[in-house]
């Protein structure tokens, strides 16, 4: 199915077999995915049409101009755009049939456990060990940073299979249940005061060979499909104009004329100069995805996220003065998701410190953008062709 008028007649369909306003939320978005309505460039029977990427947006606008329930994106943002495209790619038929519908739906959450705290920001140096017992393989070992592990009924794992081949050899990639008895989840505090962020700590977890995405040994290869389109899903995000961090200031700006100064204004259009470019690019991206898999741009966007949110959001404490000090609440909690927007000038200031750090950081990214986009000669790595229980610890 190629035709945009041939989705629009699917989703009239669907409205009308299941009217949004007399159906329940989980019923109609069963029903969305059950007729390839969920993302439509997926194959039948797994939510989609096989259809071109682009038209996912037809069958968007039709359904929520019919007040359509969507599937609360922000929350499994993980599961969407890191899980599914991986599972995808990499996973047996009986895996795509067995998660992919819940986790669209929004049913099951998702989290990626891959950073710990052995490795700092070099990956490939994990030591989570997953040792091969029949029909299952034992994992034992802690992962940091964790989003989301305090709700979510599935992870995405990655361990190490050989430690007698290179670093980024002898890893294998896995689905982790989170819900087995050797999963441990404890919170860590953020400079907000919440702890959106999680340790866990594996000790004996038993994975079925099964749930096993692509050959052992390839983890490293697996990750990387992962890895891109989590880039391109944190940093090529669809946003209106003055959507996103320049949202609010720009708002302020307009509403509170007493704050003005002429540098203020120079700094605030520069930078909505810079978030209007960077929304430009990210639907270009998206565009470009319609032709194929993320690429290494999706690092670049990611880069420009970071370093965006955090100047914007330095910007919008100045603009306040003295109100830009103050905090709403330091209340410990646990939150399911972040929410940029809808917190005051404070939050957003402490929170995007933390965009340099999660999915990537900025110096990894660098490295990225120079070697894979821009070509130029790779930094020498002494540890490349050294099996990883012999690396320096």
């Amino acid at each position: 199915m190629t035709d945009a008028a041939e989705l629009r007649a699917c989703a009239q369909e669907l409205l009308a077999a299941h009217p949004p306003a007399e159906t329940d939320r989980s019923d109609f978005l069963r029903a969305r995915f059950d007729a390839g309505l969920a993302w439509v460039h997926y194959p039948q029977g797994l939510g989609g049409l096989g259809a071109p990427r682009s038209l996912q947006a037809v069958v968007d606008a039709e359904l929520t101009a019919a007040g359509a329930p969507d599937n609360d994106p922000r929350r499994i943002g993980i599961g969407l755009g890191m899980a599914a495209p991986t599972i995808l790619t990499y996973g047996s038929e009986e895996v795509k049939q067995r998660f992919l519908r819940p986790l669209w739906i929004g049913e099951e959450v998702w989290c990626q456990l891959f950073s710990e705290p052995g490795a700092g920001s070099d990956l490939a140096a994990l030591g989570t060990r997953a040792v091969r017992d029949g029909d299952e393989w034992v994992v034992n070992g802690q992962k940091v940073w964790t989003s989301s592990a305090h709700v979510a009924r599935w992870a995405i794992l990655i361990a190490r299979t050989d430690p007698d081949l290179p670093k980024h050899q002898g890893i294998t990639y896995f689905i982790c249940d989170m819900t087995d008895p050797g999963v441990e989840v404890r919170p860590l505090r953020q400079l907000t005061g919440e702890a959106e962020f999680n340790e866990v700590f594996l000790t004996d977890v038993r994975i079925p060979d099964a749930h096993r995405l692509g050959e052992p040994g390839e983890g490293w290869k697996v990750a990387q499909t992962t890895l891109m389109n989590e880039r391109v899903s944190i940093g090529g995000m669809r946003l209106p104009r003055e959507g996103g961090m320049i949202g609010p200031v720009a708002q302020t700006w307009r509403e509170r004329p007493e704050l003005r100064t002429h540098d203020l204004h120079q700094r605030l259009l520069t930078l909505w100069v810079e978030a209007e470019v960077s929304r430009l690019a990210g639907e270009r991206l998206r565009q470009q995805l319609v032709a194929g898999q993320p690429g290494p741009e999706g690092s670049g966007m990611k880069l420009a996220f970071a370093r965006l949110n955090q100047e914007i959001s330095g910007l919008e404490v100045e603009l306040l003065g003295e109100e830009g000090l103050l905090y709403d609440d330091w209340t410990m909690r646990r939150p399911e998701l972040v929410d940029f927007t809808g917190r005051e000038a404070g939050y957003r200031y402490l929170r995007s410190k933390g965009n340099s750090i999660e999915g990537g950081t900025s110096e990894v990214l660098l490295n990225i953008v120079a070697e894979r986009v821009l070509g130029l000669p790779a930094e020498p790595r002494s540890d490349k062709d050294i099996a990883w229980k012999d690396l320096a610890r």
